[in-house]
């Protein structure tokens, strides 16, 4: 199969709102896929939809050739794991205590804690560069810190998939690229399928393979980075006006977006 992960005639609301309406989509085996589009278009819904976290109105979402809604629990979270938008921890819990809880997928009552489930947990700590933290409590955590937290709990689940919405959530630049770096090496090195939602338009192209623009309940565009990004798609898209060049390091779209700002060639024109 060229694809893990994806939908038929998938549509999902809240209520009587539709928000995302007969989306057919592959998710590609093997890529790092990134969904964009403006605030409310529906990216955040669909990557719940496809954890199971969102009944849809109708249609399917399918995991390995499977309906995932006939799939058990347990069964989808070996084979995915999933990274929602401000998850929350019971008070208390240590950063250890949390990372420990993406094994018990893998645990039945005859297959306990194992070594190896051990060695996953210190490999996924070290990851995110917790294992300082490990002892200490989630919720004395600063929000950068709370989030590499997390996403060492879904590195820990070792799937086949990874789904996240907004890894780069509260961290600073430095955090985000090597959240970011570290995705792109488990892609790079294991060949996990990873599905992101992302803001930053400019760090969505440099990572993905594939680039999903929703708009409208619909898939704007669909592909490599360098073939879909474009003026007309960030008009049209997230309604603004840019100039797009190439990253001078790395070749893949870069967006300048127009707006307000000082602009240093008019200063020294001006100073001439």
């Amino acid at each position: 199969m060229s694809e893990l992960l994806k939908t038929d005639a998938l549509t999902l609301g809240y209520g009587d709102s539709i928000i995302i309406k007969e989306l057919d989509i592959e998710i590609p085996k093997g890529e790092i896929t990134v969904f964009i589009g403006g605030n409310g278009c529906g990216k955040s819904t669909l990557l719940r939809s496809m954890a199971r976290l969102l009944k849809p109105k109708t249609g399917t979402v399918m995991l390995d050739g499977s309906a995932i809604s006939k799939l058990s629990t347990k069964e989808v979270a070996r084979k995915m794991a999933i990274l929602p938008q401000s998850p929350s921890a019971p008070e208390g819990l240590t950063v250890l205590q949390l990372v420990k809880q993406g094994r018990y997928p893998h645990q039945t009552w005859l297959k306990q804690w194992s070594q190896k489930d051990e060695e996953i947990v210190q490999n996924a700590l070290k990851a995110t560069k917790m294992e300082d933290f490990q002892d200490r409590k989630v919720d004395e955590l600063s929000g950068g810190q709370r989030q590499r937290a997390w996403i060492a709990l879904t590195l820990a689940q070792d799937t086949d998939i990874i789904l996240l919405d907004e890894p780069t959530t509260y961290l600073d630049m430095t955090h985000q690229i090597e959240i970011l770096d570290l995705l792109f090496e488990l892609n790079e090195k294991e060949e996990r399928t990873i599905v992101m939602v992302l803001h930053d338009l400019n760090l969505a192209c440099r990572y993905a393979h594939n680039i999903v623009a929703i708009k409208n309940q619909q898939i704007y565009a669909q592909g490599k980075p360098e073939k879909v990004i474009s003026c007309e798609l960030v008009k049209n898209v997230f309604d603004m006006n840019c100039q797009v060049t190439s990253d001078p390091l790395f070749g893949t779209p870069l967006c300048i977006p127009h707006g307000r700002g000082r602009c240093i060639m008019q200063e020294v024109a001006q100073s001439v």
